[in-house]
């Protein structure tokens, strides 16, 4: 229900206000926080803590750790977006899997090739505090299977993206978000993890941030 809201909200805002000019995609800071993924259909799927490095284009997401919920998929994954690898880790049991990221598409950065949707104001922009001017930005993704709505502050810091595919359409949000990272460690590889080799990816298979939820 939350969902369905969410995305009946989003779509009347965005159906308001169309720019004229021609924007070029910014480029999200360093940042720390929490994230939420829910299905369109209104699952919550996961609930967790994630660390980003804009220039390392480095990324660490925690599910479930400090932030329990009953949802559907746990998860500890750190990212390599450069290097085109990711760790699932498993910290329990001191192991993880090392494996191929097919797609750097992820909810903390905008795309080169996005493409300039609106500027919207949710809330109030009138009365002082009580409103957020949002840039909107869209695009499919590289297998042209789906297509994604991107919201960022006027600062660069993204609030939500939607995720249209064929499968499962999501919403990810963002919150208690700060420019900073706070735990540089986490965006280093365990020592449990260093050394192993990189697993063979099944025909078929598509890794990336996102498959994670679909």
């Amino acid at each position: 229900m939350f969902a369905a809201a969410a995305l009946f909200v989003f779509m009347c805002l965005t159906a308001t206000s169309h720019a004229d000019h021609h924007h070029h995609p910014c480029h999200t800071p360093n940042m720390t926080g929490l994230m939420s993924v829910m299905s369109l259909k209104g699952e919550l799927k996961a609930v967790g803590a994630f660390t980003y490095d804009s220039m390392g284009r480095k990324l660490r997401f925690r599910s479930n750790e400090s932030h329990p919920v009953n949802t559907s998929v746990g998860l500890d994954l750190l990212m390599f977006f450069d290097e085109g690898i990711f760790y699932e880790i498993d910290s329990k049991n001191q192991s993880c899997e090392k494996k191929k990221l097919h797609c750097s598409l992820h909810p903390l950065d905008i795309p080169d090739d996005a493409k300039f949707h609106s500027t919207v104001h949710s809330g109030s922009p009138s009365i002082e505090g009580e409103g957020l001017t949002l840039n909107i930005w869209t695009g499919d993704f590289t297998d042209s299977k789906g297509h994604y709505r991107m919201s960022v502050t006027m600062g660069c810091l993204p609030i939500s993206a939607y995720y249209f595919s064929e499968t499962t359409p999501f919403l990810i949000s963002n919150m208690e978000v700060e420019m900073e990272i706070k735990d540089p460690d986490l965006l280093l590889v365990p020592s449990f993890c260093q050394g192993l080799p990189l697993e063979e990816t099944p025909e078929g298979t598509v890794n990336s941030f996102l498959h994670e939820f679909m």
